[in-house]
């Protein structure tokens, strides 16, 4: 069966399955028929203390909320079609896939997830319909987001097929990720540098070690940027930059969204900072290096993302950034080339370097915060960040409705527990994203999907999947030397030459 023929019954029978099952489970939820009448005019600070998640990232049934999320939804929007996009349009013979199947793909994950999000959301609670609400657009952007760093460790190896097959694989592993950590752990990571980075990142590593070929592996020329191709990139990078902030306070509401805002908005500018530093110290003539201000200067976003919405202090959350932007960009200069060299692993974009090593690493700065930072400095708004950490006393929460907190009750975690479960949080991301990772490449590996041949001319080359204008593509030799056979090219090509040596 053709590659195109494989795509287009591959991609038809996912659709007929969203569509079934939007038919069969999913409605808009109870705010659209005036069962819930809140809005950011009443004032009202919804999911208060989300005991249920605490790190709000799978809200309440019923809240909707559209005036309090639209805005940063449409942020985070941006960020998946625009930034991610023109962020991975590097490669210089690449650059349709990587913002056309960036668009596929993003496209095709937010059917997926909303369904799979509510389905695993429904699982502790009992079976129920799936309301969807514009919280589950967010939570539906984010599953798009760990789907599209995943895409980074693989760009140029894999076709559309076999990307589909990765992606519904791989949705399944992040909502079973989620469910765990958040429902069952009560992890806090709001802008997901555990459950969204890290995971993305980890799964794209396993499945590049299932796919990677020898010749990708060694790299060649294809593999390599142009000078406009690496401008296109900064579009990506810009962004993302800008809308993170976004990103990283989507679910948050009030005083929290507040501190999740100023938090990742001073990490993300040391982080420029400390990149920029990094990368002229350690190139060996002193120049900066592009591919270090497109992704390590983003680091401080990535990192900051788990305490967001802490009181950590500015200064805390710039420190935060700074050391991750360092950490990136000798990921970039060191620790990628080890693994290529001793694990075989090759990662296209280095998403190890940008979220997986900055998100391990917020994840852990996370953990000391939480152990450190005085519990008074959150007042009430304790229980705002950590549900888990709320009383189990009746007493005591009879208290704090008196004084006007919609506190639920917790299980009255210390903070070292918190951070205890916060610790098997990670390990519980890092091993689902690399036992996730090897299952989807051991299924894109399947004969029937058509694997991406191991053949220098066929990687890293829009040309497999793409009409595309050789005139932009290539040099004109390149192109005459292809069609030799054909004698009027060798005419043109004589003439080509000709003009040249004149030049």
């Amino acid at each position: 069966m053709s590659q195109r023929v494989t795509f287009a019954l591959l991609l038809g029978a996912f659709e007929l399955l969203f569509l079934v099952l939007f038919g069969l489970f999913a409605n808009y939820g109870r705010s659209q028929d005036g069962l819930v009448q809140t809005t950011a005019s009443d004032n009202a600070e919804p999911d208060r203390n989300p005991n249920a998640s605490s790190s709000g990232r799978f809200p309440r049934p019923s809240a909707n909320y559209i005036d309090d999320y639209y805005a940063v939804f449409q942020d985070v929007h941006v960020m998946m079609f625009i930034g991610f996009g023109f962020l991975m349009t590097f490669l210089k013979r690449y650059s349709f896939s990587s913002v056309g199947v960036n668009f596929l793909l993003g496209a095709f994950v937010i059917q997926w997830a909303t369904l799979a999000n509510g389905f695993f959301a429904l699982v502790p609670h009992g079976f129920d319909e799936l309301e969807v609400d514009i919280q589950s657009l967010i939570l539906s952007d984010f599953a798009a987001a760990a789907v599209m760093i995943t895409f980074g460790a693989v760009l140029g190896k894999i076709s559309p097929s076999q990307l589909l097959v990765v992606a519904f694989v791989e949705v399944i592993f992040y909502g079973l990720n989620v469910m765990i950590g958040e429902h069952y752990f009560h992890a806090v990571d709001i802008g997901g540098s555990m459950l969204i980075h890290s995971f993305g990142a980890y799964f794209g590593l396993s499945l590049a070690g299932v796919l990677s070929k020898k010749r990708a592996q060694e790299g060649q020329e294809k593999e390599s940027s142009v000078y406009h191709s690496d401008v296109f990139s900064m579009i990506g990078t810009i962004f993302l930059w800008m809308f993170w902030p976004s990103f990283n306070g989507a679910l948050a509401t009030h005083s929290v969204r507040h501190r999740a805002v100023v938090n990742t908005y001073f990490s993300l500018a040391a982080s420029v900072a400390s990149s920029f530093i990094v990368s002229q110290l350690l190139n060996k003539r002193g120049k900066f290096e592009m591919v270090h201000v497109q992704n390590a200067t983003l680091a401080g976003g990535v990192a900051i993302g788990n305490a967001a919405n802490f009181v950590v202090g500015i200064w805390g959350a710039s420190l935060v950034g700074f050391l991750a932007g360092c950490i990136s960009v000798v990921g970039y200069v060191y620790i990628q080339p080890f693994i290529l060299k001793r694990l075989r692993i090759h990662d296209t974009c280095g998403v190890h370097n940008l979220h997986g090593m900055p998100g391990v690493f917020g994840a852990i700065a996370a953990m000391i915060a939480i152990i450190v930072v005085d519990d008074d400095k959150y007042g009430n708004g304790l229980y705002e960040v950590f549900g888990a950490r709320a009383p189990i006393n009746q007493t005591a929460l009879i208290e704090l409705h008196h004084a006007g907190w919609e506190i639920e009750t917790g299980d009255g975690r210390s903070a070292s527990v918190q951070a205890v479960y916060q610790l098997a949080t990670l390990g519980v991301t890092l091993a689902l994203a690399i036992i996730g990772g090897a299952v989807a490449g051991c299924l894109a590996m399947l004969p029937c999907l058509g694997p991406v041949p191991d053949e220098d001319d066929r990687l890293f080359e829009d040309e497999q999947n793409w009409e595309v204008p050789e005139e932009l593509t290539y040099d004109i030799q390149a192109v005459v030397r292809r069609h030799m056979e054909n004698s009027t090219l060798k005419t043109r090509y004589v003439h080509v030459n000709s003009a040249q040596s004149s030049v």
